[in-house]
């Protein structure tokens, strides 16, 4: 029998991150920055230590838990109400979620030190877990886009933080415009499924999903079910960042680096890639619904790739590999090894919030300076930084035996034995962004901790950004950041290179997520070969030592070290001579240019004719002002009519005697007058 998992438990869960979250934005100057870090600490780890015991019941005795704990209201038999569902896919979720918002609040005690927002940023920190929290653990569609909204909200916060530079207040706008996009597909697709399946529950719509299946759209010949999948897709492209829908997430880099590490490389962005997994008893029966995922997923993974050979804002470099592996993970949903995407979701939540931080620990350490060309040498002033940093970049490239070779290679395994149509270009795209991306990481690597020490001149003065609010150091030799920031940076460290090793067989083999996530294992065999393929841990990682991808990130690796230690003049005669190509990669495929200045301005053409035409001509010139109008003139009419002069009365009195005689007594001489 599986034992129930305590609602009291789920409930204080959720709810001491939010705690903690209106302590300190309502009572923040009363209670100071200690008082504010210190609530909002403890109110996550409370949250943190919670998630992690729920894991272990569920992991270890199968304990479940799919129940309402609030019913709101009931429409015509639709039940709405906040509910939780706490399986292996959302407790791990859970775990993730609270451990890594965890580490970037004890981060951020450090990072916003002296800024004048600080309470303000520790309650927007944790109102974000908690929304992050309702997300992963709702059962019903409701609280599912209810809580989907919230992320989105607190995120739109957060990245314009400093609402005083217009660069921020220009990139949360962004962020909130081109996710409204996403979301209003996502919401089509929970309309669909609950006007069709009549419920809003999760278990109780896939229990019909044979049904939705046989359905086709009213007045069209599509599938009712890969209408509604693609529209849900459509909003896991928004908040995921998948082409063309990616547009806001590098600009979210205006946000404070603690944000970036929680929300765009942990949390948030890997909202799309939590909810197609879980809505996968859907998807499994949509063909061309996965083989859309498939083309998307891949285009992201190598387009956003080459995007970071050209940055050189430490934290672009890091927001493109962000896109990448999020393209990564939407191939693997696409290929239906949906387990296969979750585990490098985790995997990449542990090394990507590790590179974040780092950054800004670089970021502390250079004075605020961004630009990795002004940097290089840091590994004798910030070791602690140096040898995490090298830690996250090799998990981030799939060096064997560290968490992100498992994940990665599952993927390119998976998708490779992937039947959809689409699956050959996919996988070449993915082994291909393999040396991409060992290629741009360890660039940035190189660039910062190791050659020249560039730091003390400056060849490139003025960084695209900078943040603000801190106490800057005037002394222009680097720094190793103070506890506060580093301790994370460890903490973090740990699962970067052990998680994967720990995790792989429980999370893809075993049955941590069987009753989670379904596969039609006839029609989409990835996940059989796979099983297939991996022996163990320590064999996987053996066999990866002979594979292709393992020898192009190693070349990758060989070829940054070239062109950015031993012979940096190289990479700058290629530049010259691709010249062309550059100008494409850095204005990134035009696509911010075509959003503004095609789609941007033909909306706004629209707004403009619906405005004059609709707004001034018809409702105001027509419907109020001409209406207006029209009784003005009857009443003047009727002004003459009523004079208030007694002779003009009698007049009319006399006329209306004859008018009404007249008419009565015409019979009658029509009748004479015809004899």
């Amino acid at each position: 029998m599986t034992a129930e998992l305590d609602p009291n438990t789920l409930l204080a869960i959720v709810l001491a991150p939010l705690a903690g979250a209106i302590v300190a934005g309502l009572f923040g100057r009363q209670i100071g920055p200690r008082g504010a870090h210190g609530v909002t600490i403890l109110g996550v780890a409370v949250s943190c230590v919670l998630s992690a015991l729920v894991l272990w019941d569920v992991a270890l005795h199968g304990a479940r838990f799919d129940g309402t704990v609030y019913q709101w209201m009931v429409i015509g038999g639709l039940t709405m109400e906040v509910g939780f569902l706490v399986d292996g896919l959302s407790a791990m979720m859970m775990v993730v979620v609270t451990f890594v918002s965890l580490m970037v609040h004890i981060y951020t005690i450090g990072y916003m030190a002296g800024d004048p927002g600080y309470q303000r940023f520790f309650s927007y920190i944790s109102l974000f877990t908690f929304s992050m929290l309702m997300l992963v653990m709702s059962n019903n569609f409701l609280q599912l886009f209810f809580a989907w909204e919230a992320v989105g909200l607190v995120s739109y916060l957060l990245i314009g933080f400093w609402y005083k530079r217009p660069t921020a207040v220009h990139a949360n706008m962004k962020a909130f415009v081109v996710n409204r996009v996403g979301d209003f597909g996502f919401i089509l697709g929970i309309g669909l499924l609950a006007a069709y399946a009549g419920t809003l529950h999760y278990g109780e719509t896939f229990a019909k999903a044979g049904e939705l299946a046989q359905m086709t759209l009213p007045g069209t010949d599509w599938s009712l079910l890969t209408v509604a999948c693609i529209c849900l897709f459509v909003g896991a492209m928004g908040k995921s960042a998948q082409v063309p829908l990616h547009v806001w997430l590098p600009d979210s880099m205006e946000g404070p680096t603690p944000i970036s590490a929680l929300i765009h490389a942990a949390t948030m962005v890997t909202a799309g890639i939590y909810m197609v997994a879980r809505m996968s008893p859907l998807f499994e029966l949509s063909a061309v619904a996965l083989n859309l995922i498939l083309i998307i997923g891949a285009v992201t993974a190598l387009f956003m790739g080459l995007l970071g050979i050209v940055q050189n804002d430490i934290k672009r470099v890091v927001a493109y590999s962000t896109l990448s592996q999020l393209g990564y993970m939407t191939v693997a949903l696409g290929a239906s090894a949906y387990s296969v995407a979750v585990f490098h979701l985790m995997t990449h939540a542990f090394f990507k919030a590790l590179l974040f931080l780092a950054a800004g620990s670089v970021i502390m350490g250079m004075q605020h300076d961004q630009d990795i060309r002004n940097m290089g040498g840091l590994r004798r002033y910030m070791p602690i930084t140096w040898i995490t940093a090298l830690l996250g970049s090799l998990a981030l490239i799939g060096t064997p035996l560290f968490a992100g070779y498992y994940s990665k290679e599952s993927i390119l395994i998976a998708v490779a034995a992937s039947p959809l149509p689409a699956a050959g270009l996919a996988s070449l795209a993915l082994v291909a962004g393999v040396f991409i991306t060992a290629f741009y990481s360890f660039r940035m690597y190189f660039l910062v901790f190791h050659g020249e020490e560039r730091f003390r001149h400056k060849p490139h003065p003025g960084a695209d950004d900078h943040d603000h609010g801190h106490d800057a150091h005037h002394d222009a030799t680097p720094h190793e950041s103070p506890w506060v920031v580093t301790a994370p940076l460890v903490l973090l460290a740990v699962p970067s290179v052990v998680i994967g090793y720990l995790t792989l067989e429980p999370m893809l083999f075993g049955p941590f997520l069987r009753d989670a996530i379904h596969v039609d294992a006839a029609a989409h065999p990835a996940m059989t070969v796979l099983d297939q393929k991996v022996e163990g841990p320590l064999a996987f990682a053996v066999y990866g030592l002979t594979t292709l991808p393992f020898w192009l990130a190693v070349a990758g690796v060989a070829l940054a070290y070239l062109f950015y230690v031993r012979a940096p003049q190289i990479p700058a005669a290629i530049a010259r001579a691709l010249r062309p190509l550059v100008v494409v990669l850095e204005n990134k495929y035009y696509m911010d240019w075509f959003n503004e200045h095609v789609l941007a301005a033909g909306a706004r053409a629209v707004g403009t004719g619906l405005w004059r035409g609709g707004d001034q001509a018809l409702i105001d010139g027509v419907m109020i002002d001409g209406s207006a109008r029209t009784i003005g003139r009857m009443a003047g009419v009727a002004r003459l009519l009523q004079s208030g002069r007694l002779y003009w009365y009698a007049l009319v009195m006399m006329l209306g005697i004859v008018v009404l005689m007249t008419w009565m007594l015409w019979p009658h001489v029509a009748l004479l007058l015809g004899h």
